[in-house]
């Protein structure tokens, strides 16, 4: 099967159980190599829809699509055992070692001893566990180690869709992150396909190629991190994100463009001396941006300086030509930084030509931190805005 055929593909889904409506009209394709998060609140039929692609759960009305043929063609058994599972209690079976536990399917599917041995050993080594845990009980591991285990038994047959049931919702917060990078890195590399389900948005966003927002049995949104983040759907999606994500999000692609004054306090080349001077005085300003005729950024004069230069008369006798400048599309998070501990005052901002577009100064950069930590009122913005305007701060 061609990879332009969705791994997976839901086609006016509905699951209703007597009077209730637990999914409805839900059209999604997970293609070969994504890693989706379905996330919603309680309710909202994420479970329910994952659980009907390896057929836990029979739709009522609409059609799943394996690689491109209908799931209802598979034997229920025979399609489970081609796709992998994992659930947040992890299932591990007690009374079997850790090696019967991962090559539990491929028993089912009668693979020869050498080569169940041969696949266990190498994926316990993908987990960073010991080969001779292979001989333990799960009641020996700790909680992480079983949820590693519970990870490789689901790829042990080779599959290639994992599907993951909220699978490290009882651990705690460091042993989660572990396996969270364990998970995406795993992924990455053996190139599965992953559906996951979560009630956690950081997680969701950590994780997803795709994150698909559920609500009352409709998809809300499906969309990248990124897109999800620069442009939710509505105020569900906005509330579910979390005003301070949205936030951060904004400050992580923030230009130089949408932030920098326009216009800024210039002058050419050629003009004498005298000009610059009676220039930075009615603009009560203490450095000049110094371009060509065409408005190409060259360089810059210092009040300091000048005092220097008594029998100079050009500015482009003694403009300064070295200096920190950014592009149009310079994301601010890039060089905020080094903007704020430099203490420079403002850095001009030019294109991709050279020509000089405007300057973002250190009180704008100075707002926008302010707005990521305590997010300011609009009356504190406008209040912000008003003065830099004024004041030219150059």
């Amino acid at each position: 099967m061609e990879k332009t055929t969705p791994m997976v593909e839901f086609k006016d889904i509905a699951k209703i159980y007597h009077n209730n409506t637990a999914v409805e009209k839900v059209n999604l394709k997970v293609n070969h190599g994504d890693f989706v998060c379905l996330i919603g609140t309680s309710g909202s039929g994420k479970t329910t829809t994952m659980r009907m692609i390896n057929r836990m759960l029979e739709p009522t009305s609409g059609e799943v699509f394996l690689n491109g043929k209908n799931i209802k063609e598979f034997d229920p058994v025979k399609l489970r055992r081609k796709i992998g599972y994992v659930i947040q209690n992890i299932g591990l079976i007690p009374h079997m070692t850790i090696y019967e536990n991962i090559t539990l399917v491929p028993k089912l599917l009668k693979w020869p001893e050498e080569k169940k041995r041969e696949q266990a050993k190498k994926l316990i080594r993908l987990v960073e566990l010991p080969t001779d845990f292979l001989d333990r009980y799960p009641g020996e591991l700790s909680g992480g180690q079983q949820q590693r285990i519970g990870v490789i038994r689901a790829l042990a047959a080779e599959q290639d869709i994992i599907l993951m049931d909220e699978p490290f919702g009882a651990l705690d917060p460091i042993t989660r992150e572990s396996l969270q990078d364990l998970v995406k890195d795993l992924q990455e590399k053996l190139g599965k396909t992953v559906v996951f389900v979560t009630h956690d948005m950081d997680e969701a966003l950590k994780l997803a190629t795709k994150v698909v927002v559920m609500d009352h049995g409709n998809i809300i949104q499906q969309a990248s991190p990124t897109e999800l983040l620069n442009h939710p759907a509505n105020d569900f999606v906005k509330k579910l994100i979390g005003e301070e994500r949205l936030i951060q999000a904004r400050a992580d692609i923030t230009t130089a463009q949408q932030i920098m004054l326009k216009d800024p306090v210039s002058i050419t080349l050629g003009q004498p001396l005298k000009s610059a001077v009676s220039l930075m005085r009615k603009r009560r300003v203490d450095t000049l941006l110094v371009t060509d005729d065409d408005g190409y950024l060259k360089g810059y004069l210092d009040l300091a300086d000048l005092n220097k230069y008594n029998r100079v008369t050009s500015v482009s006798d003694i403009m300064i030509t070295r200096l920190f400048k950014i592009y149009t599309d310079t994301l601010i998070r890039n060089s905020a930084e080094r903007i704020l501990k430099q203490g420079l005052r403002y850095v001009p901002v030019i294109d991709h030509q050279g020509k000089l577009c405007g300057i973002v100064t250190r009180s704008s950069l100075v707002d926008m931190v302010y707005d990521i930590i305590w997010g300011g009122s609009e009356a504190e913005k406008d209040e912000s805005a008003d003065s830099t305007q004024g004041g030219e701060v150059q």
